[in-house]
């Protein structure tokens, strides 16, 4: 059993973003119970799959409410590489998170504070630390990015 190590469980993700290459943008998503186990990944199959529902964070909640039995992941931690988008932060009001860790901010779609704070309202509905490994998960997205440039 693995406790809330925060550096262990961004790493996790980051191997999850990897899957994503080298068609969909590099983020990946890991649920930890609250006995510290793993419990769902995901990474972004959005290219890959045509699906606009294709993001990490939505694919490592299925993956969890399929291993639970459960919708509610009351007791559960999303770790992700890109603060949540607006979408993925409602999923998690809905599946009744207890805590997001991020490592990228997202300024400009970000719904974990970055553009939005979407888990504020009405009521704070998780927990938000952002920032864990954000050398490493903003150098993946940057690399991503610049080689996507490249290409066309």
């Amino acid at each position: 059993m693995k406790s809330l190590d925060y550096h262990y469980w961004m790493k996790q993700a980051l191997a999850e973003a990897e899957k994503a290459l080298p068609l969909d943008v590099p983020v990946g998503a890991i649920v930890v119970d609250g006995a510290g186990n793993c419990i769902g990944r995901g990474f972004n199959t959005r290219e890959r799959d045509q699906n606009p529902l294709g993001h990490a964070e939505l694919n490592a909640l299925l993956e969890a409410s399929n291993a639970l039995g459960s919708w509610r992941l009351s007791e559960c931690t999303l770790f992700v590489t890109l603060e949540p988008c607006p979408m993925c932060a409602s999923a998690m009001v809905q599946a009744r998170m207890k805590q997001v860790v991020f490592g990228s901010h997202d300024a400009d779609f970000g719904g974990c504070g970055g553009w939005v704070s979407v888990h504020q309202k009405p009521n704070p509905a998780f927990t938000v630390i952002g920032g864990i490994l954000e050398a490493e998960c903003n150098q993946l997205l940057a690399d991503f990015f610049k080689n996507l440039r490249l290409k066309r």
